[in-house]
């Protein structure tokens, strides 16, 4: 049994002393960090990783959703997600994919990287990359104080009036003792990765189904049977990205079953080209792995426990909120962790259970009506942890059950969750006393109005 060790107490510098600290560079962490910054904050951002972006860059997600309603009459969705899809258009990094329902835009996760490097320069904010947030350093009422990091220079910390837990995996809200709560079957990660020459091989083998092939059990490469999506990679035409692999059981918000997570991942990845190539002979010499990401696409770990979770049905029905911060339009989207596959649920009453290599199975969640919803929203209430009163949770990290999740934690929509957490900051931090759960809903919905947002 391994004794506990006693850490000597000991002093730590402070790095930075601002109004805003972001804990999590993902696009929704920048985006509450430029929000803010814009708005007149001092803005920190610390991010683990060597480039902010999270899924869209390090994990090779390289898609982001429509910001139209379902019936590509009405935009939705404007603000930071789209002036960073204009400012990939200036080096060809976006690529549109109008009225489709799985894709808006294919993005050069590369080019990216540079362009949320540009906003956060831009904006005056201190960035911390490569730096490991440790734990806040609470007050007595609830309230946090600092929060403590590790990077190459050391232990320090970051004293701030107000913090967003954008980590996605709420390790501020978690580690501030705040309630948080984790489904009982979450859905599992995936380790994309990207081949050169698939595009060929797909066009020079009729009749292919790489979901029937990877998956086929005579394989016997321990490979569960998921769900798979290609997109060619902008820049390099080939280069493509393929999503495929599932981690079973993985709950990523512990240190060490990520680890095993990244780990199998990768040994999946490798394995399904294995197969391809043990398949198709003639592939051996130009189909061949070219780019793996620096992070595990995580789907689900921990959500924060709020003042409104929000229900599938809310999602489904398009119910409106007082304090709606965000809309979407992306269906719900429940990737199984106990079969194979995922089922699409849509505002229009359909539902799809899809298993790559099988026939998709068509049905309905409820009668037809009249007039279907073509949005839904996210209440801020939904973002604001009990319990404190300068944390603002953003991101995946949202409070809702497992359908409404199945459609929030699209990135077009955890965007939004970001630019409302920044100006909620914003507002906040001009009372005399912050507390983020006193922002009025109307003076934040007109606030984003102002910096570009849709609010409707």
């Amino acid at each position: 049994m391994n004794t506990p060790l006693i850490e000597p107490e000991r002093e730590i510098a402070v790095a930075a002393d601002v109004d805003l600290c972001v804990i999590g560079g993902s696009c929704t962490g920048v985006f509450a960090a430029v929000r803010a910054a814009r708005l007149g904050l001092r803005v920190a951002i610390v991010e683990a990783q060597g480039v902010f972006g999270g899924t869209a860059t390090a994990g090779l997600v390289c898609v982001w959703h429509s910001l139209m309603d379902t019936i590509y009459k009405r935009q939705i969705i404007a603000g930071l997600t789209l002036e960073t899809v204009e400012r990939l258009r200036r080096h060809d990094g976006a690529l549109d994919f109008p009225n489709n329902p799985s894709v808006a835009f294919t993005l050069n996760p590369y080019e990216l990287m540079v362009v949320l490097d540009e906003m956060v320069i831009e904006s005056g904010i201190r960035p911390f990359l490569h730096a490991r947030f440790v734990s806040p350093i609470m007050e007595e009422d609830g309230r946090a104080a600092a929060a403590v990091i590790e990077d190459k220079s050391g232990r320090r910390a970051i004293r701030a009036r107000v913090f967003v837990d954008a980590t996605g995996d709420g390790d501020l809200v978690h580690r501030a003792g705040l309630p948080t709560w984790t489904q009982r079957d979450l859905q599992p990660p995936t380790t994309c990765m990207v081949l050169h020459g698939y595009e060929e091989f797909v066009q020079n083998t009729p009749g292919f189904d790489i979901g029937r092939v990877v998956y086929d059990p005579k394989h016997n490469r321990g490979i569960p049977h998921g769900f798979l999506w290609s997109r060619q990679m902008l820049g390099d035409p080939q280069a493509t990205m393929i999503a495929g692999t599932r981690v079973p059981e993985a709950n990523c918000a512990d240190a060490d079953e990520l680890t095993k997570a990244e780990i199998e991942g990768r040994r999946q990845a490798r394995a399904m080209l294995d197969i391809l190539q043990a398949e198709y002979p003639q592939t051996a010499g130009g189909l061949r792995l070219a780019d793996l990401p620096g992070h595990i696409g995580i789907r689900e770990t921990r959500h924060t426990r709020s003042d409104h979770r929000l229900t599938e049905a809310e999602v489904l029905n398009g119910a409106s909120f007082d304090d709606a911060i965000a809309n979407g339009s992306y269906r719900v989207d429940v990737h199984h962790s106990d079969r194979p596959g995922l089922t699409f649920r849509y505002l229009d009453g359909s539902e799809v259970y899809c298993v790559p290599g099988q026939k998709p199975v068509q049905g309905r969640w409820r009668d037809p009506v009249e007039n279907d919803p073509t949005f839904y929203q996210i209440p801020y209430r939904s973002l604001l942890p009990q319990g404190t009163r300068n944390i603002i949770s953003a991101g995946r990290l949202a409070d809702s059950d497992r359908g409404a999740y199945g459609a929030i934690r699209v990135m077009v929509n955890c965007n939004q969750t970001g630019e409302a957490a920044g100006v909620a900051a914003h507002i906040a931090c001009a009372q005399p006393t912050v507390d983020v759960t006193a922002v009025a809903p109307q003076e934040l919905r007109k606030s984003l109005t102002s910096g570009g947002s849709i609010i409707i």
